[in-house]
């Protein structure tokens, strides 16, 4: 294992498979941005969603998938020399990856790469783990999907934030308020199919309001007009956007929604006030806009 990955991983105190995964999961990720800064990524593009507020905003929670916008429109991107540098990124770290192109099965403005890291098992022998634990397959693949919003919507506001490992570098990314605004939209018209409700929404809304950041408003409204969830010329205000949450808030399975998020954190406590009752209440009390 390359020392800087051994160093990196040790901050993670891990006790437990799912602990291992979690942080190799999130090192990779964060060896994913180095490879994108040193391909001038960050010149076009901002980083958004809940891993970047995991890694820049300190939300006490896993997160999967890592997310970007580019700044101004772009039909043509090319996401493929995007592919190259993180790949060779992860080579230099000592992960055998492949960073393999999504083919798009519909019209959409989202392009799409994964991220298909060294096997866990393969990670785990050099050093991760001793003694190696039973029950994990010698063909376990560590996947991260990774999404660029070639046509977003106005009204994102951003700032540039420094990672110190592996080594020193930046991203530019949502400012909170405009990741709060990206949240919202995802809770309101996420198309969460039976028994895959994404819980991991409900905690980072909550997370929202424990740090006491407004939502950004035109950005959601930007957002909302970029799906079709809001015509042209109509706007959004604060009291609209609770009627539409509150409406949202009285259809979830919240034990399905628990379940979803259960893996992505430490203390199952926190979950235990979940309920439409909950959730209704604090955006009533606490919801407010730049």
């Amino acid at each position: 294992m390359h020392s800087a990955v051994a160093d990196m991983l040790d901050k993670y105190n891990c006790k437990t498979i799912d602990d291992y995964r979690n942080a190799l999961k999130e090192i990779i990720q964060e060896i994913a941005l180095l490879g994108l800064f040193r391909g001038n990524f960050f010149d076009s593009a901002a980083f958004y969603g809940g891993t970047a507020l995991r890694i820049f905003y300190g939300l006490d929670r896993f997160s999967e998938d890592i997310d970007f916008s580019l700044i101004n429109k772009s039909e043509g991107f090319n996401i493929k020399p995007i592919c190259e540098f993180i790949k060779n990124e992860l080579d230099a770290y000592g992960f055998d990856a492949e960073v393999t192109q999504k083919k798009k099965t519909a019209d959409s403005n989202i392009e799409s790469v994964f991220i298909k890291g060294g096997t866990l098992i393969h990670l785990l022998k050099v050093g991760a783990i001793k003694p190696p634990i039973n029950g994990i397959t010698d063909n376990e693949l560590l996947k991260i999907k990774i999404e660029v919003d070639t046509t977003p919507p106005d009204g994102a506001a951003y700032e540039v934030k420094y990672l110190l490992n592996p080594i020193p570098f930046h991203v530019r990314l949502f400012s909170p308020s405009s990741l709060f605004a990206g949240k919202i939209h995802a809770l309101l018209f996420r198309n969460w199919r039976s028994g895959r409700i994404k819980g991991r929404d409900l905690y980072d809304y909550v997370w929202y309001f424990s740090k006491s950041i407004p939502v950004n408003i035109h950005h959601l409204e930007g957002r909302m007009k970029q799906t079709n969830h809001l015509k042209d010329g109509a706007s959004l205000n604060i009291e609209k956007l609770k009627n539409l949450l509150l409406k949202r808030f009285s259809s979830i399975n919240y034990e399905q929604a628990k379940q979803d998020v259960l893996p992505f954190i430490k203390n199952p406590d926190v979950l235990r006030v979940w309920s439409a009752d909950f959730f209704s209440s604090i955006t009533k009390d606490k919801l407010i806009s730049e």
